[in-house]
């Protein structure tokens, strides 16, 4: 594993930490940097150009001669798109310009950028951005102590500083995110790399290569095991439904084609006769 000196926000080196080889010691693609710039920014584009057709632009939509007999050339519309502000054909319109990248050249991406800035030596890890004050001098005190050569810096921490928030956003070429935004353009936009000591471990577990698939642990297994063989109840909404008796099945012909016989001390009954009896 790589090891790298940890600072602190006086410049001075307080330790030392292991970076997962698999994530900040990874074999760089140029190739998959390009895709992955490429695809940020395509994600970034607005897409809200738009020109007027045929049938937005003004003007009236009468014929503005006789199509013979004039000499001049035959015209139906003064919204034609061959005169002068009439529609635009074929013009833009508002789209999405995203598309998708798979997952796996994501994080390949961001771990080639990483890899990358760790073999420049532009990489720095700080044991945590705990601020004094939100003053925007006294963090851009603390950055000069750190690198004060470097004009763009990326400062990746973990969420809920607020302090390094209101400091850190009216600077000039500096930026704040946190490890699960990192963007592979953001690393290589920026010529500095300013890693807290927790996010460089939370990217050393997230980046790896097992990390995509790892299976749950038992305990957790276990635990919903039971729940998923629980058979589910559905609530009862207002009164409950009365079943219907089921049917009763009638006795079947025998085979030599005899009818069946009625059952004991019942009577077939006899069918109404239809209109009155004769006396």
């Amino acid at each position: 594993m790589a090891v790298v000196d940890v600072r602190n926000l006086q410049g001075k080196t307080v330790g030392q930490v292991e970076l997962a080889d698999a994530v900040f010691a990874a074999p760089v693609n140029p190739h998959l940097l390009h895709e992955a710039v490429r695809w940020f920014l395509a994600g970034e584009r607005a897409g809200t150009h738009k020109t007027k057709g045929r049938g937005e632009v003004s003007g009236a939509g009468r014929k503005l001669w006789r199509q013979k007999g004039t000499g001049r050339a035959r015209v139906g519309s003064i919204r034609s798109s061959i005169w002068r502000k009439g529609g635009t054909v074929h013009g833009p319109q508002p789209r999405s310009y995203a598309y998708h990248l798979p997952k796996k050249m994501v994080l390949g991406a961001l771990r080639s950028a990483l890899s990358a800035k760790l073999s420049d030596q532009k990489l720095t890890v700080v044991d945590g951005w705990k601020l004094d004050s939100h003053k925007t001098k006294d963090f851009r005190a603390a950055l000069t102590r750190l690198d004060g050569d470097t004009r763009t810096m990326l400062v990746v921490a973990g969420p809920g500083n607020r302090n390094l928030e209101l400091a850190s956003r009216n600077l000039e070429g500096v930026k704040v995110v946190a490890p699960v935004a990192l963007q592979t353009y953001d690393i290589l936009r920026h010529g500095r790399l300013l890693l807290s000591q927790d996010a460089a471990m939370h990217l050393g577990r997230s980046l790896g290569p097992d990390s995509a698939g790892a299976a749950p642990p038992e305990s957790t297994a276990a635990e919903m095991a039971p729940a998923a063989q629980a058979p589910v109840e559905a609530p009862a909404i207002g009164k409950r439904r009365q079943t219907k008796a089921a049917p009763r099945v009638k006795a079947k012909a025998s085979s030599k084609g005899k009818s069946a016989k009625p059952a004991k001390g019942k009577s077939k009954s006899k069918p109404k006769a239809k209109g009155r009896e004769k006396e």
